[in-house]
């Protein structure tokens, strides 16, 4: 049977493309998540995505992951740096999370180089672009 996975992508990812451009490339949020769901096939793993802009509905998101899938990639943008409710919700669900950044967090803004979710992940990849969702899969798929 195959993992279940969720990508989980927070405010203003859905604008990859189209937003600062020079920090997040030109290619559309579309095309990167085409590419996450033909790479997750690939490892084997059944990859469910979601973007929302909304504290509460991502919360509610990675509650219900608990029940429906074996791990969970996370992309929670700004919330990253100051969303103790998403953390504790990663906290509470009991299965492996990996956070992403496209960007390097903490070559950015001082304010970002802080991640509250960090310490109830298994690990962070920041910094590779897309590719930091195709190297978290990778992750993901050797720890569920």
């Amino acid at each position: 049977m195959k993992k279940k996975i969720i990508v989980i992508h927070g405010p203003n990812i859905n604008l990859i493309g189209v937003r600062e451009t020079g920090i997040y490339g030109k290619e559309s949020f579309q095309s990167i998540n085409e590419q996450i769901s033909a790479k997750a096939a690939e490892l084997g793993l059944d990859c469910s995505i979601y973007q929302s802009n909304h504290e509460g509905d991502l919360i509610d998101t990675i509650q219900q992951a608990r029940e429906q899938f074996d791990g969970v990639i996370i992309n929670a943008g700004a919330y990253t740096h100051y969303s103790y409710a998403i953390r504790d919700a990663i906290a509470a669900i009991k299965i492996p999370c990996v956070e992403v950044h496209c960007s390097n967090i903490h070559a950015r803004e001082e304010f970002r180089h802080n991640s509250v979710i960090a310490p109830v992940c298994v690990g962070q990849i920041a910094g590779f672009g897309k590719y930091s969702y195709i190297l978290a899969l990778h992750a993901i798929k050797e720890l569920i």
